[in-house]
């Protein structure tokens, strides 16, 4: 058993692109875990999409040694997610640690997700350890930052630590510094308790949980005995454990891992939702307390999924249970829809969680999807007063049995140059924000905004970038749901309504909104023999309206002289023939049409 005292259990938080990954791996170098010679670029960020995005969308721990003053210390270093989307993870990743190193880019000094994480640190009472990184760019201006960071975090000068992960510039300071200042962990040697900070499915070993052991040990079963067994406090699933170990950074089987130390335990259960992030393991005859601050992750952005090809649809379902198995925030339900035919409605943390799954679906099952528009979970109030979560507009009720419709709203923290400050704040105006707070830090400004989700998830980032020329940078979490007046909005091709097309908007924004939708359907609809009708209506009143004009045929094409009254009565007959299509003909509507509207840009 590893003495506690020599352990020392951190985390690296970050703002997107700061060096987070990069110091990762140069502390791997340094501390001689991985030769230098097998060492690549993001070496913690296994999965190709992490890579080409150059971000961490999954936490991976590793166990690296070092020897200091004639005593050898394990370093248990926890490379956590730097996506708002992922910030549980982060929370729950943090939980497993005694102290984080906090990386600020040189040039761009302190940004939203900086905050936010420093927040989270907080919090929970970790020993912080600020590192200004890039120093080695000519651009960079470490003496600026470090006033940043003791103006609005508190830390003294001398606390601060300038590297350059990429060179490598004083990396053995950091390691030193781990040592030095971030306590030991503590906890009791009996009553074994565990914390699960991620999960991965194997299909030899089932679920494999990552842990942090804050009190007892778990031996590694002899040959021919029955190992301890354990229970998730959470959900209640017991187990024998197939395999433990720690990470080198790959798997790496042991005898035991006790107090103070994270691995992994092969659990051989076959569903990872009952290994859920946050959760305690225990002795199954065991007494203790669950380790605070566990919660369900909870989906809050949610997309239909539709095969191209209806035929493949049995294939998606496969490569999404597949998905489901590595990523428990991943929610999935069958979906139907007229015009796009069988899919799924899926939940996820927020938009980026959104665009890596569609990735891996075609990247790691060759998946080609339709993903409609992107919604959120509405709440609705009856008259009955029973309460209906709505996700999709084929779900919104008649207005008559509507009492209150609720919305999910942000708190929203926004980061950017002061010379942007009026181009952000009108954008948020147009999202129908509700401001809070305006800070000026030298010539950086803080906006504080509640944006309801809905607004957030369509173009928000994307108008955000470009109101900041790239500069702004944007944290938000969950506040609440608040009372918004939405409505469905319905669309009708001659008189005959179009489910497929209609969606949820707010009142104000309606008409807005629905002239842009039959605009659009005009130019892709193509026009048949008899003039289309697209109307869009809220609560059966008609708001919007775009025409279809007639497909011509020439019916006198075939008149080559002769009196007028002929090519008359051809045109004539022509004339009451297409009002008579009109009144009893079909409306076709190509594929095509449905995966351009629905398609997210």
């Amino acid at each position: 058993m590893t003495d506690p005292k020599f352990i020392r259990n951190f985390a690296i938080i970050a703002h997107i692109n700061h060096g987070k990954s990069t110091l990762a791996d140069r502390l791997l170098e340094v501390t001689g875990t991985v030769d230098k010679r097998d060492l690549e670029e993001q070496m913690l960020d296994s999965n190709p999409i992490e890579r080409q995005r150059g971000i961490t969308i999954k936490l991976a721990p590793v166990r690296m040694e070092y020897s200091y003053k004639g005593s050898k210390y394990i370093l248990n270093l926890i490379d956590t997610p730097g996506h708002v989307d992922f910030s549980y993870e982060v929370s729950r990743a943090l939980a497993a640690c005694e102290g984080v190193i906090l990386v600020v880019d040189g040039v761009t000094g302190i940004q939203a997700q900086t905050v936010a994480n420093f927040n989270i640190v907080a919090n929970q009472n970790l020993k912080v350890i600020p590192v200004i990184n890039k120093i080695d760019l000519s651009s960079a201006d470490p003496d600026r930052v470090k006033k940043q960071l003791i103006r609005d975090f508190g830390f003294s000068e001398n606390e601060i630590i300038n590297i350059s992960a990429k060179k490598g510039h004083n990396i053995n300071t950091v390691i030193e510094k781990i040592i030095e200042t971030i306590p030991p962990p503590q906890g009791i040697l009996n009553n074994f308790r565990a914390l699960v900070f991620s999960s991965q499915y194997d299909h030899h070993l089932g679920v494999i949980v990552y842990v942090r052991i804050k009190d007892g040990q778990l031996a590694y079963p002899e040959t021919g005995k029955a190992g301890m067994a354990l229970k998730f406090m959470a959900t209640g699933a017991v187990f024998s454990p197939m395999e433990i170990g720690v990470f080198k950074p790959e798997k790496t089987i042991k005898d035991k891992i006790s107090l103070g130390e994270v691995g992994y335990i092969a659990t051989g259960l076959k569903t990872i939702s009952l290994a859920q992030v946050g959760d305690t393991i225990m002795e199954e005859s065991g007494s203790v307390k669950p380790i605070p601050g566990f919660i369900k992750p909870k989906p809050f952005v949610y997309l239909s999924l539709f095969p191209t090809d209806n035929d493949d649809y049995n294939q998606l379902r496969e490569s999404l249970l597949k998905l489901e198995l590595s990523d428990s925030s991943l929610t999935i339900t069958p979906h139907a829809n007229a015009a796009l035919g069988k899919g799924f409605l899926c939940g996820f943390l927020g938009l980026l969680h959104a665009e890596i799954t569609k990735e891996r679906l075609f990247n790691e099952f060759n998946q080609n999807i339709v993903a409609t528009m992107p919604t959120v979970e509405y709440v609705v109030k009856t008259r009955k007063n029973s309460l209906i979560k709505i996700k999709s507009a084929e779900d919104f009720p008649d207005p008559v049995n509507i009492n209150q419709v609720t919305e999910p709203v942000m708190f929203c923290r926004i980061f950017l140059p002061v010379i942007y400050l009026g181009n952000v704040i009108q954008l948020c105006q147009e999202k129908r924000a509700k401001f809070i707070d305006l800070q000026y830090i030298g010539e950086q400004a803080k906006l504080e905004y509640f944006i309801p989700l809905a607004e957030m998830i369509i173009d928000f980032f994307d108008k955000l970038k470009s109101a900041s020329s790239g500069y702004a940078s944007l944290d938000y979490e969950y506040y609440e749901h608040q009372e918004v007046n939405a409505v469905k909005l319905r669309v009708f091709l001659n008189g005959k309504e179009a489910e497929a097309f209609s969606q949820i908007t707010v009142r104000e924004k309606a008409p807005a909104v629905a002239v842009n939708l039959v605009e659009r359907l005009k130019n892709l609809i193509p026009r048949h023999q008899f003039r289309i009708a697209i109307q869009a209506a809220v609560n059966n009143k008609i708001i919007a309206r775009a025409d279809i004009g007639v497909l011509r045929k020439d019916v006198t094409a075939k008149l080559y002289g002769g009196d007028r009254t002929r090519k008359d009565k051809l045109l004539e007959a022509q004339k009451k023939g297409k009002k008579k299509m009109r009144q009893i003909g079909s409306v076709e509507v190509p594929q095509e049409v449905f995966l351009k509207i629905h398609r997210i840009n």
